[in-house]
């Protein structure tokens, strides 16, 4: 018998740190290792989903249907590179629409119970803030993957995501919490850079992941063709980064060998 899917949700509240890319191409790199997964996107901007290419102007059903029980999420699963429960612009109101509901911290993780068994992975996008959306990934969720842009400035906001993160686990999902910090846009060239690592390191340890994920334009031209940069371009230096990630994740706490708990 399969074990239940393993649940990653990937936050942080900070914009452009590469949520939405880590997303997707740790999800393919996964499904190349042999995973079934699943990709969620619960950003109202919707770029997970357009990143495969998704109409998302023309969607009758998403994840804001899903979140307030007008469809069950194997309703709007698409098969792409990966599955994807997409969202449109809808989901925008989805807060406001949850607010009045009871339970409304726990919509996602009863959405999702239909499909634990279909799949080994469950990835959840989520928005750049620590709002409602969010809280519902993290209550969903086995794990809490952060990526964190290599700047001081980014890094200081990692202490209002793990205030969010404890009183989440002090309320509602006790068995939840940071299993990898993945450092973004790195530069190994720039002491700042540099510095920006061994200080997660020095706070984080070995949730530390070893992949650091640099810059380059691939990660801007994939998503226009609606691929991955595993599938844009397989050999180039992106590709290398994220199935490293893939591995270290594969290997790791919520890997394929591990358990279903978070990290100490």
């Amino acid at each position: 018998m399969s074990r239940p899917a393993r649940v990653l949700a990937l936050a942080n509240q900070k914009g452009g740190v590469a949520k939405t890319t880590t997303t997707l191409n740790l999800g393919v790199g996964l499904h190349d290792l042999g995973a079934r997964v699943l990709a969620v996107d619960l950003d109202p901007q919707s770029n997970l989903s357009m990143s495969q290419g998704i109409d998302v102007e023309s969607l009758d059903l998403g994840m804001f249907h899903v979140l307030t029980g007008r469809a069950g999420i194997s309703e709007i699963i698409e098969s792409h590179e990966i599955d994807i429960a997409p969202a449109g612009i809808e989901l925008a109101g989805a807060e406001l629409a949850l607010s009045s509901m009871i339970g409304r911290e726990r919509a996602l993780e009863r959405a999702l119970r239909p499909v634990l068994d279909v799949y080994d992975y469950i990835l959840l996008d989520t928005p750049p803030s620590l709002g409602l959306l969010t809280v519902n990934a993290m209550v969903a969720a086995d794990g809490v993957v952060v990526p964190v842009q290599c700047e001081y400035l980014s890094l200081r906001g990692l202490a209002q995501l793990r205030e969010t993160l404890a009183q989440v686990r002090e309320h509602l999902n006790p068995r939840v919490d940071i299993v990898g910090i993945l450092p973004t846009m790195y530069d190994g060239r720039t002491i700042h850079g540099r510095e920006a690592v061994q200080l997660l390191e020095e706070s984080f340890g070995d949730r530390v992941y070893r992949t650091r994920i640099g810059k380059t334009i691939r990660f801007a031209e994939a998503p226009v063709e609606g691929k991955s940069v595993l599938r844009y371009d397989p050999q180039g230096q992106a590709a290398r980064w994220y199935r490293h990630l893939s591995r270290e994740v594969w290997e790791g706490p919520m890997g394929m060998a591990g358990g279903r708990k978070a990290a100490a």
